[in-house]
């Protein structure tokens, strides 16, 4: 057994392997609760921004009798009924939000309920495995891109929990995101993983600490920005047919139903990517200043630094693109979904395909 062998406490590293097995079995039970919620749900009060659409609703609340209000005198004042509206000034739709997937009926709400408690059960033993890793050779997580996997998950549940926490309507990403998460917990202990082990010399550095984190929680935001800007695609064209006086198919109307509409999944989309964006210009300067630390240059157009630059670049004309107007709506989310893939293959690709002085990281 080699020195750098020697260096890695095996019970902790077992132990690490056996709670991420334990948060993928959670996190599938949530992912039976959040699947179970829609079904309970499916006629609740989640459908009613589908029906505030539809042109017979929308001509029926126009029409509505006036609201009847008694006054102290005694007298009665008319107050009319607010008209639905379906398309704000700048083209983009605005209609009430649908509470997600909340379910609505006490049963469906309580499977909500546990499946949001289990996501959290996930991902504190998530958060342990990760723990655990580092502890069992005493650096940081992120040392291989099964370790980057594991702590892109836990960051990206954590940041869904604590919008949950902040009061945020999020309720409908959970399936999304423990879907997504599973995904890529299973990519990691199938294909990606890594036996713990030491750091080679280049990674011992104080800014694998700054610039890596970063990065992962950069990553893990730009996700839920991504996720936000599929749906909103998707809720769209349901809401172009519903505005069409076209019927979508059941399974459509039920799945859609749920979501926020689709000017607030745009504007969600946005908030999220202009708040990181950011802290992602920060990261690649900070591995900027490493590379002048750790090669003798800031910048060298290695294969790492092209596309985290130009993934850079994809979130800048976004976020210029969505604040003119021309550019809200679908165009905008096609930009943005482009930006997310730029740093999608800056992970996966650029590690896995193309050579350079981050190929060290192996897989």
């Amino acid at each position: 057994m080699t020195l750098l062998a020697a260096a890695t406490n095996e019970s902790l590293a077992d132990l690490s392997n056996k709670l991420v097995y334990a948060s993928m079995a959670v996190y599938m039970l949530a992912f039976f609760a959040h699947i179970t919620e829609w079904v309970f749900g499916s006629r609740s009060k989640v459908g009613r921004t589908a029906a505030a659409l539809t042109p017979a609703a929308a001509a029926a609340a126009g029409a509505a009798p006036a609201v009847q209000v008694r006054t102290k005198g005694g007298g009665t004042a008319v107050l009319d009924r607010p008209k639905v509206v379906t398309r704000s000034a700048s083209g983009v739709r605005d209609v009430p939000d649908g509470p997600g997937a909340a379910g609505g009926t006490e049963k469906g709400d309580l499977y909500g309920r546990i499946a949001v408690s289990l996501t959290v059960l996930g991902f504190l033993i998530e958060a342990a495995g990760v723990v655990s890793r580092a502890l069992s050779v005493e650096r940081a997580p992120w040392g291989n891109m099964y370790e980057f996997n594991l702590t892109f998950s836990t960051v990206a549940v954590g940041a869904y929990l604590l919008l949950l926490a902040l009061k945020k309507n999020v309720r409908w990403l959970g399936l999304i995101l423990v879907t997504s998460v599973l995904l890529d917990l299973g990519i990691a202990t199938t294909w990606l993983y890594t036996a713990s082990d030491q750091l080679v010399p280049a990674l011992h550095s104080y800014w694998l600490w700054i610039h890596v984190s970063t990065a992962i929680f950069c990553g893990a935001v730009f996700y839920i920005g991504a996720a936000g800007a599929v749906l909103y695609l998707f809720r769209d064209s349901y809401e172009s047919h519903l505005e069409a006086g076209k019927t979508p198919g059941r399974f459509r109307t039920s799945v859609l139903e749920r979501m926020p509409s689709a000017a607030t999944l745009d504007k969600f989309s946005y908030r999220i990517n202009a708040a990181v964006f950011p802290l992602w210009t920060f990261t690649i300067v900070a591995g900027a200043i490493w590379a002048g630390d750790a090669w003798g240059r800031y910048w060298g157009w290695d294969p790492k630094e092209v596309w985290s630059f130009v993934t850079w670049v994809a979130y800048a004309c976004y976020l210029h693109a969505r604040a003119t107007a021309g550019w809200k709506g679908r165009k905008a989310a096609y930009l943005a979904l482009f930006a997310f893939a730029c740093w999608i293959w800056n992970y996966y690709g650029v590690n896995i395909l193309l050579s350079g002085k981050h190929s060290y990281a192996g897989v």
